[in-house]
């Protein structure tokens, strides 16, 4: 039973990650989405219409919601660009797609970034879409754009204290990379038969170089489709340069083939230059190799 149920969480794992982060017109809609961005930056109102569909729900960061048509009435009255004017360029960064046949939902972080007589200026939005495919073209049907704010909650709260300089304030940034991992069944006689425990050993590669262990507990039904799974790991390494350790915790739940997973920092978990430490991480499989991506902040002054 147990040698079972261990066979079982590593396929659980596997399929719970490729679920969350795996769909079949990845790459087209990818390649949709910065074709899209390119020419939003230039304000190519044919790349407008292309992208939304007739039916559109628009809801803004401001909190106003607009249709496809309002969308390409200000982009066919916008001004030609005069020299010397604010020049904006949109990227995307940070893409998750899951795809549930002719519907998928699109995440990502766009940056903008306006270059005005020699000085930039980058502003952040978490942007989530809601694409349908028909006749064969996918389009989108509803739209949420949230503004990232400059501070982290936690580094405006420091900024408005009495006493603390701006070398204090946070610092937010985004790591990725690849990493290894192996999974081995702890058999525990004494146990519950039906909860699953793995160790984690992890080998990070790339902005976050370095090694992690850890313990998983994990949770299959009888229902297909359907299981959850806990961990905790301490990450020990450098991150972006800075060396120190931190620990994630990771709360996955599969709910008949849907999967919601949740890898934060554990407050207060960094030490030396990895002190105060906060951020989320996200894990891609693609062809057989894992992926991070870690949007992260710490304190400047560290």
């Amino acid at each position: 039973m147990r040698q079972f149920l261990s066979s079982a969480i590593v396929l659980f794992i596997l399929t719970f990650t490729l679920n969350a982060q795996t769909a079949p017109d990845a790459a087209e809609l990818t390649t949709l989405l910065n074709e899209f961005l390119a020419g939003a930056s230039r304000n190519d109102a044919s790349v407008h219409d292309r992208f939304w569909a007739d039916d559109l729900i628009y809801t803004g960061s401001a909190g106003k919601r607009r249709s496809k048509a309002d969308i390409m009435r200000d982009v066919r009255s916008a001004p030609a660009p005069k020299p010397g004017d604010p020049k904006t360029t949109f990227t995307g960064e940070d893409i998750r797609i899951q795809q549930y046949g002719n519907t998928a939902i699109v995440a990502f972080r766009l940056v903008g970034t306006t270059v005005h007589e020699g000085k930039s200026d980058v502003t952040n939005f978490l942007n989530s879409g809601t694409f349908l495919k028909r006749s064969g073209k996918w389009q989108v049907v509803s739209w949420q754009a949230t503004k990232v704010p400059d501070l982290e909650p936690d580094a405006k709260t420091a900024a408005a204290v009495p006493g603390t300089t701006s070398e204090e304030k946070a610092v937010t940034k985004q790591a990725s990379g690849e990493f290894d991992v192996k999974m081995n069944p702890q058999v525990d006689e004494k146990g519950e038969p039906t909860v699953g425990r793995m160790s984690l050993d992890k080998q990070f590669r790339g902005d976050l170089v370095g090694v992690s262990k850890g313990q998983m507990l994990a949770v299959m039904t009888d229902v297909s489709g359907s299981a959850g799974y806990v961990a905790m790991e301490r990450v020990n390494g450098k991150l972006h340069g800075r060396t120190g350790t931190f620990a994630l915790q990771h709360s996955g739940t599969m709910t008949r083939g849907t999967p919601q997973l949740v890898i934060t920092v554990v407050p207060d978990s960094g030490t030396g230059e990895l002190a105060g430490l906060t951020g989320r991480m996200t894990i891609d499989i693609v062809d057989g190799k894992h992926f991070y991506k870690f949007d992260y902040s710490l304190p400047r002054s560290n």
